[in-house]
C-alpha cells in the first residue's frame, strides 16, 4: 500500500471506499481498515470526520470534471470538446466499471447533506455541454434538451451497466449518444 504523506494522498482512497460502501455504509473502522491509517491520522487530515472526508472527495471529483470536462466544453472548440468528453467520461468511469459517486450520493439520504455539491455537479455539466452545443450550431432549445439528455444518458448508462453487471452497456450508450450529438451538430 502507498504511504500516505498528505491529505491529498488519501482522497482517492476514500473515493473508492465511498463508491464501494456508500456514505452510510462507510464507517471510520472500515476507512482505517482499508487505508491502513489510524483514527488519529484520519482526524489529523480530516478533523470534521467522515463528512469532511466525503466533502474532500466531492471537491476532488469536481476539480477533475472542471479541468477535463466543463472548462473544455465552455471554452474550447465545441466539436473537439464534445468528442473529448465522451473519451474522458469513458476513461473516468472506467468503461462503466466505476460508479458515479456524485450520482450515488444524489440517490440516497446523503443527498441532503451534500445537496449543494451534488446539484452543482449536474448543473455545471449540463450548462457546459449546453454551451458547446450552442456554439456548434444547435438551436437554444435543442442544445438545452441535448445537454440534459447527454448527462442523463451517461448517468443512466452507469446505473444500468452496474445493475446488469454488463459494462459494455456503458460503452455502447456513450457511442450512441456521441453519434446523436454528432448528427445534431453537423
Amino acid at each position: 500500500m502507498k504511504t500516505v504523506h498528505e491529505r491529498a494522498d488519501i482522497v482517492p482512497l476514500l473515493a473508492e471506499i465511498f463508491r464501494e460502501l456508500g456514505y452510510e455504509g462507510t464507517s471510520l473502522s472500515r476507512i482505517t481498515e482499508r487505508t491502513g491509517l489510524g483514527k488519529g491520522s484520519l482526524y489529523h487530515f480530516f478533523p470534521g470526520g467522515k463528512e469532511e472526508m466525503a466533502s474532500a472527495v466531492l471537491a476532488d471529483i469536481d476539480a477533475w470534471f472542471e479541468q477535463a470536462i466543463y472548462r473544455p466544453l465552455r471554452q474550447g472548440d465545441a466539436h473537439q470538446a464534445i468528442a473529448a468528453m465522451w473519451v474522458n467520461v469513458n476513461d473516468y468511469f472506467r468503461s462503466g466499471r466505476r460508479i458515479c459517486l456524485v450520482g450515488a450520493f444524489a440517490l440516497d439520504d446523503t443527498r441532503e447533506r451534500f445537496s449543494a455539491a451534488i446539484g452543482d455537479y449536474f448543473i455545471r455539466w449540463i450548462a457546459a455541454l449546453h454551451s458547446a452545443l450552442s456554439r456548434s450550431g444547435c438551436s437554444e432549445a435543442e442544445a438545452k434538451a441535448l445537454a440534459e439528455d447527454g448527462v442523463a444518458g451517461i448517468q443512466g448508462a452507469l446505473v444500468l451497466a452496474r445493475a446488469l453487471a454488463d459494462e459494455t452497456i456503458f460503452t455502447r450508450s456513450l457511442e450512441t449518444l456521441a453519434k446523436r450529438f454528432e448528427a445534431a451538430t453537423r
